[in-house]
């Protein structure tokens, strides 16, 4: 990044936690009772970076299924309680996340921008004992449209210069994302993306990637 960040917004799901098993086993948990279930590695090929609204529509429209407005709330409703059980047990950070949370919000305000519900974010930011480094969060209760949609970003800038008392420009904020869904919403609301890549080529269309957390300091941005 050749310019000076104003502000740094954070993914959640696979950049500050590793949820994702969790998310695809209460996925599962709704899904393959109605035969609409799939295996890990079409969820990490197809299904990763949806919201559960998004991820119901597409797996019904895969299946062939209708899908009615009153069946999808039921649906999030049942896979949220599925996912509040995987909570329970606890999940992991995802290694030197709340270390790097720490580090770059001594240096910008931070956000969090997620297509996860704001009941499973702030519940999981407040056992890491990382709630206070964000001035904003955007879920995905707080939209219309989710990842890849841009409005969950614009939102985050926006909600991020409220809390900052001055207008954000998109351009000189900074996502860190996981996912080739959230880095196409980024990128679309005029950010500039740090894909994290624990393997493989790191998410499509990243301006820049990192192998680890531990490469993003405020010296490094």
């Amino acid at each position: 990044m050749s310019h000076q960040p104003q502000a740094v917004i954070f993914d959640f799901d696979g950049v500050i936690v590793d949820s994702e098993p969790a998310h695809y086993r209460a996925f599962q948990a709704v899904l393959e009772p109605r035969g609409l279930g799939y295996d890990w590695d079409r969820y990490v090929a197809h299904y990763i970076g949806f919201d559960d609204r998004d991820g119901f529509r597409e797996a019904y429209r895969q299946g062939g299924q209708e899908l009615s407005a009153d069946e999808l709330e039921a649906l999030i409703a049942a896979k949220h309680a599925a996912f509040e059980a995987e909570m329970a047990a606890g999940l992991d950070p995802i290694a030197g996340a709340t270390e790097c949370v720490r580090r770059l919000a001594a240096a910008y305000p931070l956000a969090v921008c997620s297509g996860a519900l704001r009941g499973e974010i702030e519940p999981t930011l407040a056992r890491l004992g990382i709630t206070d480094a964000f001035r904003a969060i955007v879920a995905a209760d707080d939209v219309a449209h989710s990842k890849p949609h841009p409005a969950s970003y614009r939102l985050a800038v926006a909600r991020l210069g409220d809390a900052v008392g001055r207008e954000l420009a998109p351009a000189a904020c900074v996502a860190i994302e996981d996912t080739p869904t959230g880095v196409a919403s980024a990128r679309d609301a005029g950010l500039r993306v740090i894909g994290l890549a624990a393997a493989g080529p790191g998410p499509e269309g990243a301006h820049r990637v990192v192998r680890s957390l531990a490469e993003l300091t405020p010296e490094a941005l």
